[in-house]
């Protein structure tokens, strides 16, 4: 089975309902566990998911922290956790692409979801799609 990648904005539009795209990101999220897909993202996005729900979407702290605690815990998701060499790589991607607006978080996420097939993106960014990836929120 395929995996999924998950990208900051698709865990603030599942956790926020006021996100445009909730609906969406919970009916994916659900199906990609009822078809026993393992979610993907890493420390990278976990770090602008604690950011944006922190500001500007003010999420409750609480809530905040119990949603980060249950993504840790989850058998169904696997943080991976960028090394030297794969933060090296991104660098070097995103220095390669000066025609782009790439992150350094999308560039890790890029060469990540190349190294594993992964195909699909839990995201609204469109720079996935630029990236040859297929965009799920939209």
């Amino acid at each position: 089975m395929s995996e999924l990648f998950a990208d900051t904005s698709g865990w603030a539009n599942l956790v926020d309902p006021s996100q445009a795209y909730h609906g969406l990101a919970a009916n994916l999220y659900r199906t990609a566990r009822q078809q026993g897909r393992k979610v993907i993202t890493t420390n990278y996005i976990i770090t602008e998911v604690v950011a944006l729900l922190t500001s500007p979407l003010r999420t409750p702290r609480p809530k905040m922290i119990a949603f980060v605690d249950g993504l840790k815990a989850s058998p169904h998701i696997e943080i991976v956790h960028l090394d030297q060499t794969l933060d090296n790589q991104a660098w070097q991607f995103l220095k390669s692409r000066p025609d782009k607006e790439w992150s350094l978080v999308d560039c890790s996420s890029f060469i990540l979801m190349q190294q594993r097939g992964i195909i699909e993106a839990l995201t609204t960014d469109h720079h996935f799609e630029q990236a040859g990836f297929v965009r799920l929120l939209k």
